[in-house]
């Protein structure tokens, strides 16, 4: 039976049929909660009406009229809609989970070069052009209102204010109007009279944001982007739409044949080359943390990750030995930046010399960590390896640092924690290193994680909470493993909030099939 519960501590337990896992985040209007549906346990996002307004029929009306905008489109650039209706606590909307960061964090925190700033642009003009073709006019385009997705793409989101255009009627009256600085002249004087040329103008405003690297605060000087693009800009930002871009089509095509022609090239700064060496760095991390898993005989494996948001300095690897032996590498430095990816980089070097060369998982850790120290850089990590003996039906785990495995096996409904805790390597060249040895039987199922990470100056400092993950463990026991991995991946992440995104995070989960 659904709750109504919607404005206290604790969220409701379901809404709409769809389970709800976590409060993502609470507007003004509405409140919007990670949810995941009860057979598939595939994620979503769940908007929910404050509950203040659900007494009010034109605040309902104009809450629904989101959903049934997004329901007319279907776009790769467009969050999907899965459902909507009403529940115990009013109306909702079940949308398309998108993980990833807002452009205005991403402009905020890290820089972009103008070829990547200009691709995003066209990715969110092929949004608008799919909304004009049906039609609607977004009215709220900001980059607040746009997520960059953990694989590079653009959604464009929120159409709480949205409207279909008509040529005979002005829009319907709506409580919001928008937001001032991405609002074109004609909207901010008649926000209830306007037409496809003020999501233009907001696109423009938002282009010129991307290609200076700052936010704009309603001020634009044209002649601080590079000269190719004045023209361009200029004609989406006039101040009267008859004399900006006729169609969105036209604006989009003008920046995609600048981004195909030696104009490019010409115009990128000193600054530019700073933001492609950071989006190169970026793919240079499929080097350390492989996309896909490796298929092994005998075993499925999943992984869900934040590592692809951002920069990171973690290493992931799967190898397998001569023998039918497999084994399942993870290592993080506690330096960020550019200076942690090279240094997590070198450990990958290291790792892979000594795998060819010692076998026992004990005398491989002691020498990677003595290996660590005698580079001489100071440099600490955290390192886990986990081997894997299908013939013997057993496992052997070591963990410098990172958090314990756990085993659920078939034949229980309990899972067993396996920890052996070590120091992180680059500490101590002499400490002894501790492994813990288990069965590992077909049916059973290992589930590896990195939430707990860091500088431990004892044994002791590596225990921390884990009432949340052994939670949520509980919960999605008997999930595939990928459902399982992304199902856990999610609930920790979100009820730790926003500090958990300041590092890098990892769920893997094997099942042994045979």
């Amino acid at each position: 039976m659904e709750s109504a519960k919607t404005n206290g501590n604790s969220p409701p337990s379901s809404i709409g049929g769809y389970k709800v896992e976590a409060l993502l985040a609470r507007g003004g209007m509405s409140l919007l909660y990670l949810g995941s549906h009860p057979q598939t346990r595939e994620p979503l996002a769940l908007k929910v009406l404050s509950s203040k307004y659900v007494s009010h029929p034109e605040m309902i009306e104009h809450f629904m009229r989101e959903a049934e905008i997004i329901e007319i489109t279907n776009h790769p650039n467009i969050v999907k809609l899965y459902g909507h209706g009403k529940w115990a606590g009013g109306v909702y909307i079940a949308m398309e989970f998108i993980q990833g960061i807002s452009l205005r964090q991403m402009i905020l925190q890290e820089a972009m070069s103008l070829k990547r700033s200009l691709e995003v642009v066209v990715q969110i003009g092929h949004a608008l052009t799919h909304l004009h073709a049906h039609g609607i006019i977004h009215r709220d385009l900001k980059p607040e209102n746009i997520l960059l997705t953990a694989q590079g793409g653009v959604k464009v989101i929120d159409f709480g204010i949205s409207q279909i255009y008509s040529e005979n009627a002005p829009l319907s009256k709506s409580p919001l109007i928008g937001t001032p600085v991405y609002m074109s002249p004609e909207q901010q004087s008649n926000p209830l009279n306007v037409s496809f040329a003020t999501d233009i103008y907001a696109l423009g405003i938002i282009a010129y944001e991307l290609i200076t690297g700052r936010l704009c605060h309603g001020v634009v000087h044209l002649s601080t982007v590079p000269q190719g693009l004045q023209k361009i800009l200029s004609r989406a930002l006039q101040p009267n739409p008859k004399d900006r871009y006729e169609d969105i089509v036209d604006f989009v095509h003008e920046l995609s044949n600048y981004l195909a022609s030696g104009e490019l090239k010409k115009d990128q700064r000193g600054s530019d080359y700073l933001g492609e060496l950071s989006e190169n760095l970026k793919e240079s991390q499929s080097f350390l943390v492989p996309s896909v898993m490796p298929t092994w005989p005998r075993v499925e494996m999943a992984l869900a990750s934040n590592c692809n948001t951002a920069l990171s300095s973690v290493y992931y690897d799967f190898f397998q030995q001569s023998d039918g032996v497999y084994n399942l590498v993870m290592g993080e430095s506690l330096t960020t930046g550019v200076e942690g990816l090279l240094h997590i980089a070198m450990l990958k070097g290291m790792v892979r010399g000594l795998a060819h060369t010692i076998e026992k998982p004990t005398e491989f850790v002691h020498a990677l960590g003595k290996r660590v120290i005698e580079e001489g850089s100071g440099q600490h990590f955290s390192f886990s390896l986990l081997t894997l003996f299908p013939s013997e039906e057993r496992l052997s785990y070591i963990s410098c640092g990172y958090s314990p495995l756990w085993h659920l096996p078939r034949s229980l409904e309990t899972p067993r924690r396996l920890t052996a805790n070590n120091l992180i390597l680059g500490t101590s060249e002499h400490a002894e290193v501790l492994e813990v040895d288990s069965t590992w039987h077909v049916g059973d199922t290992l589930i590896l994680h990195t939430f707990q990470a860091g500088q431990a100056k004892c044994i002791e400092d590596i225990e921390l909470d884990e009432s949340q993950f052994l939670e949520s463990l509980l919960e999605n026991m008997f999930l595939n493993p990928k459902k399982q991995a992304e199902a856990i991946f999610r609930s920790v992440a979100h009820e730790s909030g926003p500090t958990l995104y300041e590092r890098p995070v990892t769920v893997i989960s094997i099942e042994r099939t045979s």
